[in-house]
């Protein structure tokens, strides 16, 4: 079966559309967080097996949500969804030697994340950040903006450059599914939104963001460079490559994520002052429900834009209003997904939102 065909038989879920409304306080304001009228959540989940493979066949009664620990009544509606994509590119000198990597990549997105119905815009970042192409659905466009794209500067304006995919995408028809892919390093330089406000939008959206992570190894290895020194990435920030085994001592070797990351979403929302966050890309993809991704060569690339344009055309969509006793309940909420009577799949989505208490009469 061609993947066109396969993505037309999908099980997608329509979602109406959120609306909300999250006062943040601008800086030197106190700390506490504006009322928050939250009418609907929407949490894109992945079902997956223990091997990893994508279970696209549930039916909506099998999916339990709950927020805070509380079951919530939730909607599942089934209907294919047209995808919106920002493609964000880091394009500094730091990353010149990828690149010629990167812009191998328009059939894939074409074929594998677009579909017959999709669209997508480019963006490049580094000191500045440029649209490279408005949303299209011509492949040849897309893969003339890859092609385009100079390597800059030093910096790497990330967070701006996630902010203006989210405007971009804020205009798209309701019923898209939206979704940023970015391509970079982990690590921002420079950027002058904080990620209270960019997490903010993404919840409002809602949008899932999926990166490719280039670290800088991988930059030299391409290059030919002579053997690295040793990485300036902190190891908390550098991930493991594809086909290492999550062991311990790989994980002393490579690095990995960080293990628990609610209290980093509370922290950064609470926060008046923008506060360090080591990894944004992470913080992107757990808020959302996307995932991080590596990769070492041009096959690693085409594997990995392949299953991350399977997951977005395999996730289901679960919607709910929270109700009187969850809008009480002021500060971050914890998401969790499972399945009805079946332990040995595994639910992935967002890890939760923020929302402030709503005062009582």
């Amino acid at each position: 079966m061609r993947l066109d065909d396969k993505v037309r038989t999908m099980r997608l879920i329509a979602i109406p559309f959120i609306s909300a409304l999250l006062l943040m306080p601008a800086e030197g304001q106190d700390q506490i967080i504006g009322k928050s009228d939250v009418r609907n959540v929407i949490a894109a989940t992945t079902v997956t097996r223990k091997d990893g493979t994508i279970v696209n066949d549930l039916l909506p009664h099998q999916f339990m949500l709950f927020d805070n620990g509380k079951e919530q009544s939730i909607r599942v509606d089934q209907q294919v969804m047209p995808l919106s994509l920002v493609v964000c590119v880091q394009a500094n000198a730091n990353v010149e030697p990828v690149l010629k990597t990167i812009k191998k990549m328009g059939p894939l997105l074409e074929a594998l994340v677009m579909g017959d119905t999709g669209e997508a815009a480019v963006v490049a970042f580094d000191g500045r950040v440029r649209v490279m192409e408005e949303f299209t659905r011509s492949g040849e466009k897309i893969q003339a903006a890859l092609n385009q794209i100079k390597p800059g500067g030093g910096n790497s304006r990330m967070i701006d450059a996630v902010m203006q995919a989210v405007q971009m995408l804020k205009n798209r028809p309701i019923g898209n599914r939206r979704a940023i892919l970015l391509i970079s390093e982990t690590q921002d330089k420079s950027s002058e939104a904080p990620l209270r406000q960019v997490l903010t939008a993404l919840q409002l959206q809602p949008i899932t963001v999926y990166t490719v992570n280039i670290n800088r190894l991988i930059g030299k290895m391409l290059a030919k460079a002579p053997p690295p020194r040793e990485s300036p990435i902190p190891l908390g920030a550098q991930h493991l490559p594809a086909g290492v085994a999550m062991t311990p001592q790989n994980a002393a070797t490579f690095g990995g994520t960080s293990g628990n990351v609610l209290p980093v979403f509370a922290e950064i929302f609470k926060q008046v002052k923008y506060i360090f966050v080591d990894n944004p890309v992470e913080v992107f993809t757990k808020f959302t429900g996307g995932r991080e991704r590596p990769f070492l060569t041009q096959k690693d690339l085409e594997r990995v834009i392949s299953e991350i344009g399977e997951e977005i055309h395999s996730q289901y969509m679960l919607s709910y209003t929270p109700g009187d006793n969850i809008k009480m309940e002021g500060g971050y909420h914890e998401i969790k997904v499972q399945i009805r009577d079946k332990p040995e799949l595994v639910a992935k989505s967002r890890h939760g939102y923020w929302m402030a208490a709503i005062p009582t009469q």
